[in-house]
């Protein structure tokens, strides 16, 4: 076989805990987006330098803040453990909070540019018409933003995949447990005859990065031509 069963292990872990941070991001970058692009409320500028702020700080330090949060020393975490009996530090699900986190200003940033280019007349003309603010978002400004959806939802996607620091500190390297992708690289590139392992899950990475940019593209373009926002000229042959 190309990849052993551990390394075939780390790609399933690293798109199941993807696949996890995309879904729990989606819901809050649609609101949060919806949020800073259409409503002045004070403390704004705050809010959106948090919401920035994982993509300047060093990513071993969001995880060490989740793991004196989450940990089982940690208030929320020592909570939850003795209410639910729920651990999320050193476990999968720590890996999918831990990737949601740096992941979710990429998937924000394409959300709020489509929902920036929508006139916002068109949803005002929906509100005269007698919509209510929920159908007009549903109805409207939705489906206007698929695009911007499509893309971050892809780039969160490709994030989570190749998170490694702040896996690292929340998480650690446990294999079948918190080893993704980036972790089998590290692991690998610190044992005896490891480099043909590593170089073998790095060009999978790669090709895999390509891949969903070039996706995220194709689709963003299709879903711009439907509803309107492209012409039959340069990206014709899309």
């Amino acid at each position: 076989m190309w990849l052993s069963p551990e390394e075939w292990d780390a790609l399933a872990l690293s798109a199941k805990v993807a696949l996890c941070a995309t879904a729990a991001c989606l819901p809050f970058g649609i609101a949060l987006s919806w949020l800073l692009e259409r409503r002045q409320f004070p403390g704004k500028v705050w809010i959106d330098t948090l919401v920035q702020l994982p993509m300047v700080l060093p990513p071993v330090v969001p995880g060490y803040l989740l793991l004196l949060l989450l940990g089982t020393q940690g208030p929320l975490g020592a909570w939850l453990l003795a209410t639910f009996g729920i651990t999320i530090a050193f476990t999968w699900k720590g890996a999918v909070i831990a990737s949601a986190v740096m992941a979710f200003p990429l998937m924000v940033q394409p959300i709020r540019l489509a929902i920036r280019l929508i006139d916002p007349r068109l949803e005002k003309a929906a509100a005269t018409l007698g919509a209510k603010p929920w159908d007009t978002f549903f109805s409207v400004t939705l489906p206007l933003s698929a695009p911007g959806l499509i893309a971050g939802c892809i780039l969160c996607f490709s994030r989570s995949l190749g998170e490694f620091g702040a896996t690292m500190a929340f998480v650690g390297n446990i294999p079948g447990e918190t080893r993704t992708l980036p972790l089998a690289i590290y692991s690998l590139t610190h044992v005896p005859d490891g480099e043909a392992a590593a170089l073998r899950l790095s060009l999978l990475s790669i090709a895999l990065a390509v891949a969903a940019l070039l996706v995220s593209r194709w689709i963003s373009l299709r879903a711009e031509r439907r509803l309107g926002y492209l012409d039959r000229g340069p990206h014709a042959e899309l």
